[in-house]
Parts: structure tokens; C-alpha cells; sequence
């Protein structure tokens, strides 16, 4: 593990491999509830191949945040993330972003192409407006209503039980009972950043915003996950220009985790291309 200080934050990161071409490394931000370590069943795929910077986020392991203050948003992790490209030593990046951490991705996209040269999002997190989703209304959606759920159980100590209203939300009755101890205990080192996460006033995403892509962009999702997420990524992926869509059979919101073989097959193509 190293560290960079980018706007006055020491920002924990995992570097990694060599690109086998000299080709630009491939920076992955995690995220919601995850750090660093949650990309650790693709780094060995993927490290065969390219060198892989995995940031932990503002206020995520190994930092053991109490919920409090306004430094935890999209905007300011956005500034991070590039910040963070800013600092290292390479012209461009690949970048590559996860849920919540696909949403920072793709807002580092709009603000500074210049730092990149492909963007990979899995089922980046966020909302349709008018202009994408003709059903929106300005009023909390109901995953604003899980994390301010989750939260307040975890604001009083009870982090299990937050927990378990979070990720059922997203994978289904029980599925937090069913998840094995290890990814158990990563959620848990960064329960606290669901109170943060509770006053994240993120934008949604626009017609005009997902038109604004330039960087050459592949989408990846899960090809069972429930809810909002495919609705989001297939909705961008119509509307910025020249996109690929992979979804992967069989698989949920962390599709890298359940297949991690097949996903740094689809991204490692992707980069040669």
C-alpha cells in the first residue's frame, strides 16, 4: 500500500503489474461501502497485462471514519479521483469504475478527458432525469430512502443490521446472511460511510451529460441484476456515442466478483482493441 496527498488527503492506493505494451496503467475506483480490496479477485487477470492503481476513496478503509463533516460527496471525490491522475506518473489512464465509483468515473470523464484514454464503467450508480427516463420525479428515489434506512441503524451501532437493509436492497431478501465472512467484514470496515453517503445530494444523469462523453467507453453489467442499475447503464450506454455494452450471464451487482474470469476477459479485450 502507498499513499498520495491530493487536496490535503493522503489517499491510500495498491499499484501493481506493468503494462505489457507501455500502454497507459488502468486506475480502478471502488464503490459504495468498498475500498481497494474489493478489486482483488481481477488483479491477477489483469495484472498480467497492464499495471493496475486501485485508490480507497475519502474516508474508506484504511481510514476508520466516524460519519462526521461534509467532505464526503461526488463532488469531492470526483476532485480526488482527479487529483489523483493528476499526481501519477503517466500522461493518461485507463479508468475503470464501479457503481457509485462509475458514477465518480464518469463525471472525471465529462470534466477532464484529457487524462483518458478509455473508460469502463460496471453499472454506474445514479439517477435518470426527465431527459433519460420520462417516469422521473425530483423526489427521493427509494435508494435514497435504503441508505438513509441503512444509516440510521449504523449511526446508533448497529452495523450488521444497516448493513443487511443495504445489501438485501441490492441483492435480493437474504442475501446479506448468505454472504461469506470475508466480504462481510470489508462492508463492515466502511459501514460508516453510509452516513456520509446520506447526504450525498448526487446529480442525475442527463441526456446531455452521457452526449458529453467523448472517451471511447465500454458498459458492463450483471445480467441479473434487480432494480435500478441496468435501467441507468443501458440508458447512458444508448446515448454516448460509439459505446460497447457487455452483460455477463448469471451474475448480479458485483458481476467481477461472481465472474471474475469472464470480466477481465471482456475488459482486457477491450483495452487492446
Amino acid at each position: 500500500m502507498q499513499t498520495l496527498h491530493v487536496n490535503g488527503y493522503d489517499m491510500a492506493y495498491l499499484d501493481i503489474g506493468q503494462s505489457a505494451d507501455g500502454g497507459p496503467p488502468l486506475v480502478c475506483i471502488h464503490g459504495s461501502l468498498c475500498d481497494f480490496r474489493i478489486w482483488s479477485s481481477v488483479l491477477g487477470p489483469l495484472t498480467r497485462r497492464h499495471r493496475v492503481i486501485a485508490p480507497s476513496l475519502r474516508h474508506f478503509f484504511p481510514e476508520h471514519w466516524d460519519g462526521d463533516g461534509d467532505t464526503y460527496s461526488i463532488a469531492q471525490h470526483v476532485d480526488d479521483v482527479i487529483g489523483f491522475i493528476e499526481k501519477l506518473d503517466s500522461k493518461l489512464v485507463d479508468l475503470m469504475g464501479h457503481s457509485r465509483g462509475g458514477h465518480i468515473c464518469f463525471r472525471v470523464a465529462q470534466r477532464r478527458p484529457d487524462l483518458l484514454r478509455k473508460l469502463i464503467l460496471a453499472e454506474p450508480g445514479g439517477e435518470l432525469d426527465g431527459t433519460l427516463d420520462p417516469a422521473y420525479r425530483p423526489d427521493p428515489s427509494p435508494l435514497a430512502g435504503m441508505i438513509a434506512a441503512s444509516a440510521e441503524l449504523i449511526a446508533k451501532g448497529d452495523i450488521d443490521g444497516g448493513l443487511q437493509i443495504f445489501h438485501d436492497a441490492l441483492e435480493g431478501p437474504g442475501a446479506w446472511n448468505r454472504l461469506p465472512a470475508m466480504p462481510k467484514q470489508l462492508l463492515r470496515d466502511n459501514a460508516t460511510t453510509l452516513i456520509g453517503q446520506m447526504r450525498d445530494h448526487r446529480p442525475p444523469f442527463s441526456k446531455a451529460d452521457a452526449e458529453a462523453i467523448r472517451t471511447p467507453t465500454l458498459f458492463i453489467g450483471g445480467a441479473n441484476t434487480r432494480g435500478s442499475p441496468p435501467k441507468v447503464l443501458h440508458a447512458l450506454a444508448a446515448n454516448v456515442n460509439g459505446s460497447r455494452v457487455e452483460m455477463i450471464p448469471s451474475t448480479t451487482h458485483t458481476m467481477f466478483v461472481q465472474a471474475p474470469q469472464k470480466y477481465c476477459q471482456i475488459v482486457l479485450a477491450f483495452l487492446a482493441a
